[in-house]
């Protein structure tokens, strides 16, 4: 039951597959409907997020724009608007951002945004008018507000709230069948970096790293699950390398979790990052951390507290960072047991609880 002092809150992501973006829209409606929000999820309807929604209990409305400012998706939310009293539209995207500035026009409901990427925005007049929309913005990492900033982006508009994970989930490690199925040598040490296979990922410095590793550590294995545009080029450095038996691109895997989980360490190669929720993941599961410093990484793994980091693109310290909690279990331990201590600071609950106030806040300066 929703309690009638809360606001009506409509979550718009209107992206295609499951990649963090949409998990974080999905756990943090979730919350905010167990807080007794109405929590509403516009997504498309034929993709994951809206099925899980679904699947949670939630409130789905369809919502599928053929372009970013798509006349008739921006009239059919600004229906969804009144006919559910909708107080506050939350835009998870950056498509949905414009979606939800020109659906929020005419309606008494504020528009607040997450960004979740550590990059620039266009430097154009839509751009400008689009976020000059917002009500508030909501910035995942101190490095994503940086880049809010260095965009022209006021600082008093935005607020800093990290991404949670939810802690009480429990993890099924991949069966040594699954590992052997995918080229895994059974029992050697294994690397695993979940990503997409795209620029600001950077997973060519991971092969690289990899290929570091296995100088010093033969029997070392890796997989590097995820796809994209660079899986071709991925492919040619391992076969350059030399790595074929040892480095598994495995495509995009439903699994991944459980790939994680059978890590002895976990692996992030990016050059730009808005927070690396991949690596609370696996610091939930108490696996030492070996990545780059990109983006807002270090907001989550300190160096040597945790994990160990590395300079963007030096595949050389990544590797060797990798080699000494594979060669150290005394250090593999103490890691392991800081990540389990520090991801306590992400949980989905502080995010929501968090969210909240940038709600009260938004609608107290309307009234």
């Amino acid at each position: 039951m929703t309690d009638a002092r809360k606001p009506t809150i409509l979550h718009l992501d209107t992206e295609r597959g499951w990649r963090g973006g949409e998990r974080q829209a999905l756990w943090l409606a979730r919350a905010l409907a167990e807080r007794g929000h109405s929590s509403i999820v516009a997504a498309r309807p034929a993709e994951p997020l809206a099925a899980r929604a679904r699947e949670a209990g939630l409130t789905v409305e369809a919502c599928s724009p053929r372009f970013e400012f798509d006349p008739v998706a921006v009239l059919g939310l600004r229906s969804v608007i009144r006919r559910r009293r909708v107080q506050i539209v939350h835009a998870h995207t950056a498509h949905a951002v414009a979606l939800a500035a020109l659906a929020t026009l005419g309606t008494s409901a504020k528009t607040v945004v997450t960004r979740r990427v550590d990059f620039k925005l266009r430097p154009n007049f839509g751009s400008r008018w689009i976020y000059g929309r917002a009500a508030a913005i909501i910035a995942i990492s101190k490095a994503v507000a940086d880049a809010l900033v260095a965009s022209g982006i006021g600082e008093e508009r935005i607020t800093i709230i990290p991404s949670g994970i939810d802690l009480g989930r429990t993890f099924t490690r991949a069966t040594p069948e699954t590992l052997v199925e995918l080229g895994v040598r059974r029992g050697a040490p294994l690397v695993v970096q979940v990503s997409q296979l795209v620029g600001h990922k950077d997973p060519l410095t991971f092969v690289r790293a990899i290929a570091a590793v296995r100088d010093v550590i033969p029997d070392v294995q890796a997989l590097l699950v995820g796809d994209g545009p660079l899986r071709g080029a991925v492919e040619s450095e391992v076969a350059r390398l030399g790595l074929a038996g040892v480095l598994y691109p495995t495509g995009y895997r439903a699994d991944a979790d459980s790939l994680l989980a059978a890590a002895d360490v976990v692996t992030l190669s990016s050059k730009e990052e808005g927070l690396g929720t991949v690596l609370l993941d696996a610091m939930s599961m108490g696996k030492p951390i070996a990545a780059t410093s990109g983006g807002g990484i270090p907001e989550i793994v300190e160096h040597d507290v945790g994990g160990r980091l590395s300079q963007v693109g030096d595949y050389a310290e990544l590797g060797s960072n990798v080699v000494s909690i594979l060669n150290d279990r005394v250090l593999a331990r103490r890691l392991s047991v800081e990540a389990r201590d520090r991801v306590k600071l992400f949980s989905v609950e502080r995010t929501a609880d968090r969210t909240q106030e940038v709600y009260k806040r938004v609608l107290t300066e309307s009234v």
